[in-house]
């Protein structure tokens, strides 16, 4: 039997208010993974999270989603992987592109709006499975009012346009989003970009033809969105024109704390073999640009070589944070993280467990991991589940609320998970939600022609959280947006008295 999306929305509700209800009989957090181990989940599966909202995205294969309050309104834009779907908005078929919703009522998210990705070329592929053509995985929104050269009555949204361009719309009116500029392209590879809203200055994953890599930095002041300037390529030691001998690993996503951290990390090769870059900021905008070695080392700081069993998706600093073990010390009581997650691939637990992985970066020459962390597969049987289980990402927001607290983690088939961090030698889960599958959720195989086997498994693939607390996940497999929230003791464990600040960085 398949589910409509008012069913599973419907039983979702009754599961969470039975939560609710029970929440003092909350199980300890040791305990908290257990799941049915069924082969195809009917029922959310949750503890101390609940679903407030949700929306099919007229079942495309989510990536990225990105929350702005834009007047009196919360806006949702979603990046898509490659392939097509009917809009029903027009009854066209688009190539997947970006979603835009209205979750002012998170309990009701209005679809308001679809830009196409680029047209399908050489046979483009739904749930990125090896292009991205239609696609547009990324999307960054500022405000004008933030931009220091915008109109600022105006937003802005800065998407990658499949694999070939980077570009930037006019979403001031989200239910009609106009295109004002085309930035790059001509480009072989695009992925997960960065923009720094106080300052304009933007960090865009891609590849262009004379690099050895196909994913890079292309540095831009997008101060003045219609006016994009270039400033600098950005990748490792290896990868530049002319360079010969071993290829590094290519970028995966930079995170800027902007000039008030003057920071970027920067993480490559996402499934193995991973690396991570602290980059002092004003030597990279200002420093010597010339893609040579010597320039390429200028700006870094420090730098790990993972071996080949772990990768680097996405490095989120962890700054200044207060440890309690150590308050009565003279020294050290305070000090700076990295949380390293890397990123699953094959189905079906066929490659290295990908997890999370904390680094003190306190001297940032010398970082040194200091824990790990996991979902244990036996508490769902995650590896017979289908479908890629490890995990993929983190949130990216500095949200005050979560910040230095609370780590989402996006996991694949064992859904999202909610991590206290306050302790981060020991990381603790407080909270999970795995979504129930729909009609649209997507079958993952494993095998090749008669010995191929397939599953339709959830895919949380990636995870935000908005300055009022709401949490939003995405399915690679076609089975929509959630919005969510913590309950009971996790929720204890956030700071809502930080709700509506600005973020940190």
């Amino acid at each position: 039997m398949r589910w409509s999306k008012e069913d599973v929305v419907k039983a979702a509700g009754l599961f969470a208010l039975g939560c609710a209800l029970c929440g003092s009989l909350a199980t300890p957090a040791a305990a908290q993974t257990d799941i049915p181990p069924t082969a195809a989940q009917k029922q959310p599966g949750m503890s101390d999270m609940a679903l407030v909202g949700y929306n099919d995205l007229q079942a495309r294969s989510a990536y990225q989603p990105v929350i702005k309050k834009q007047g009196d309104r919360w806006i949702a834009y979603i990046g898509h992987h490659g392939g097509t779907e009917l809009n029903p908005l027009n009854g066209e078929m688009e190539a997947n592109g970006t979603s835009v919703l209205d979750v002012t009522d998170p309990k009701n998210p209005k679809y308001l709006f679809h830009i196409p990705g680029e047209a399908i070329k050489g046979g483009g592929t739904p749930g990125g499975g090896g292009s991205e053509s239609g696609g547009a995985q990324m999307v960054r929104v500022c405000s004008g009012s933030d931009l220091p050269h915008a109109d600022k009555s105006k937003f802005y949204l800065l998407r990658n346009y499949g694999n070939t361009a980077q570009e930037m719309w006019d979403v001031t009116n989200p239910a009609k989003p106009t295109r004002i500029a085309v930035i790059a392209s001509g480009l072989r590879d695009t992925h997960k970009n960065w923009w720094e809203c106080n300052t304009g200055i933007a960090y865009l994953v891609s590849g262009v033809p004379d690099w050895r890599t196909l994913r890079l930095a292309l540095i831009y002041d997008l101060s003045n969105p219609a006016k994009p300037v270039f400033i600098r390529t950005f990748g490792l030691p290896g990868q530049q024109p002319g360079s010969t001998g071993p290829l590094p690993g290519r970028m995966h996503g930079p995170i800027s704390t902007g000039p008030k951290g003057n920071r970027v990390y920067f993480a490559f090769e996402s499934g193995g073999s991973g690396i991570f870059e602290i980059v002092d900021r004003d030597k990279l905008l200002n420093g010597p640009k010339e893609p040579t070695e010597d320039n390429l080392r200028y700006p870094v700081i420090g730098r790990v070589d993972l071996p080949p069993d772990m990768g680097s998706h996405t490095a989120f600093p962890l700054l200044q944070m207060e440890i309690p073990e150590f308050a009565k010390q003279k020294i050290g009581k305070v000090k700076d993280f990295l949380a390293v997650v890397a990123e699953s691939g094959p189905n079906e637990c066929q490659e290295a467990r990908q997890m999370l992985r904390i680094f003190d970066i306190s001297t940032e020459s010398m970082p040194i991991g200091v824990s790990t962390w996991t979902v244990p597969e036996a508490s769902g049987n995650f590896c017979d589940k289908g479908g890629r289980y490890g995990t993929h990402s983190t949130n990216e927001s500095f949200s005050p609320i979560y910040y230095k607290r609370v780590l989402f983690v996006a996991h694949f088939s064992a859904g999202l998970r909610a991590l206290d961090i306050r302790d981060p030698y020991h990381p603790k889960e407080i909270a999970y939600y795995i979504p129930a599958i729909t009609k649209n959720t997507d079958k993952r195989c494993v095998g090749k022609g008669a010995d191929e086997k397939c599953k339709i498994a959830i895919q949380t693939n990636n995870v935000e959280v908005d300055d009022r607390g709401y949490i939003y996940i995405t399915d690679r497999a076609n089975t929509g947006l959630h919005i969510l929230e913590l309950t009971g003791p996790a929720r204890q464990v956030a700071d809502f008295s930080q709700a509506g600040k600005p973020p940190v960085f």
